[in-house]
């Protein structure tokens, strides 16, 4: 429903300013200028889409290999302790506390197809606990906040289109994106158990959230104190060396349980490919509505008008521009997409503002479509403090998005 409503705002908005423009101030340009975007956006998402298909199919084999060498279920175990904390609730023994590991390790790392069906099984299984049927339970609501606030551990589809989008180095949002997801997740997770008043200062819930905290603060304080040039040195070469790490690992693992690599690789290959067809029409059907929004002046106003605010303020701006991602996040994952995709094709995949809206893309998930999904699968009407959990994570990861952004890229294109 956001998405309809959106995608048909984006016209309705274009249409009326550019009916303002050409009857208040005789723009007889400006429909012109509307009406080829849409061919131009048209073309650019076909070729986007159709340019994913050889890293997506890469990728998406290279999970699947991971997924049969058990590296799923090695984080569930990891996680078991501190999520026996978070959901009090869930009866030990009982199967949703697994499926809930199980979806949020996936989630990790970058297993959406996989991620998605565990999801709805776990919210199917917390149902079967929950005294009221019609209004989310306690446990709902916490696994429902960790899901939306996004924790992923390998930005996999974001580094495929900066890799077609012509980025020298894709995979350079990668610490940006897992410090900014940290702090999406800890705001999320530290507002619902305030709302629950769940204990955070247990040994085992210390043990986790100190130890992630310690790593990414020491990441953090890493960095500040390297210069520009070092900063952009390290940062490429330590993602690289942790991404051809894992992909070493899911190697080792699956060969330790005896799974034939090569045939789990073109599985997973296999349904990369795809899914970067079947990506098409939709990529399609949020950059043109975007390119002709963006073509009627209406981005420039909003993004304008809020720069001007920050510039007054006697704040540099520069972030202003990739912030319709950051808008965009908790409405519509594809809409993020299609304004992160149109911020690297408008300013350039390694410009501040493409890698910042790269870091918005990456720190969190769609709060309004995961609620909206897997409330409604098992037909909970009564979200209570959901949303508002959920958009405080949002809100945090973009501020986070922010800072990090300056830190690792500011000085890098001016």
């Amino acid at each position: 429903m956001a998405l309809n409503i959106i995608w048909i705002g984006f016209f309705l908005i274009a249409f009326i300013l550019g009916l303002i423009r050409l009857v208040f101030y005789g723009d007889t340009a400006i429909f012109p200028a509307m009406m080829e975007s849409t061919f131009e956006m048209a073309k650019t998402g076909f070729e986007i889409s159709l340019g994913l298909t050889g890293v997506m199919t890469l990728w998406m084999g290279i999970m699947r290999v991971g997924e049969r060498g058990g590296i799923v279920t090695l984080l569930s175990r990891a996680v078991d302790p501190l999520f026996r904390r978070l959901f009090p609730e869930i009866p030990k023994g009982h199967p949703a506390a697994g499926a809930i590991m199980m979806n949020i390790a996936a989630n990790m790392m970058g297993l959406d197809n996989a991620a998605t069906p565990l999801g709805l099984k776990a919210m199917t299984q917390l149902q079967e606990i929950n005294p009221e049927k019609d209004r989310a339970s306690d446990a709902m609501i916490m696994f429902l906040v960790l899901n939306a606030s996004g924790l992923t551990v390998i930005p996999v589809s974001i580094m495929v289109y900066r890799a077609q989008l012509g980025a020298k180095d894709p995979s350079d949002i990668f610490i940006p994106i897992l410090l900014a997801t940290f702090c999406s997740t800890a705001a999320g997770l530290v507002s619902v158990a305030v709302a629950q008043r769940i204990n955070l200062f247990t040994k085992s819930v210390l043990a986790y959230l100190g130890t992630f905290t310690l790593l990414v603060s020491g990441v953090i304080w890493h960095f500040s104190v390297l210069s520009q040039d070092k900063i952009n040195t390290v940062s490429a070469v330590l993602s690289n060396v942790i991404l051809f790490f894992i992909i070493i690992l899911f190697i080792l693992l699956a060969v330790l349980k005896k799974v034939n690599v090569y045939e789990a690789f073109i599985e997973g290959a296999r349904d990369g490919f795809g899914i970067a067809v079947k990506i098409i029409p939709y990529l399609v059907a949020i950059l043109v509505p975007i390119g002709v929004f963006r073509a009627s002046g209406a981005m420039n106003f909003v993004v304008e008008n809020i720069g001007a605010v920050v510039g007054a303020m006697g704040v540099d701006n520069r972030f202003v521009e990739a912030l319709p991602t950051a808008f965009m996040k908790p409405l519509s994952g594809s809409g993020a997409r299609g304004m992160m995709v149109d911020a690297m094709k408008q300013f350039g995949a390694d410009s501040f503002v493409g890698r910042l809206s790269c870091v918005f893309q990456g720190t969190t998930d769609t709060t309004f479509y995961v609620i909206a999904v897997y409330f409604g699968s098992v037909g909970i009407r009564k979200t209570r403090y959901a949303l508002a959990c959920g958009l405080i994570a949002d809100l945090a990861g973009a501020v986070a998005a922010i800072l990090v952004a300056y830190l690792f890229f500011y000085e890098r294109n001016p």
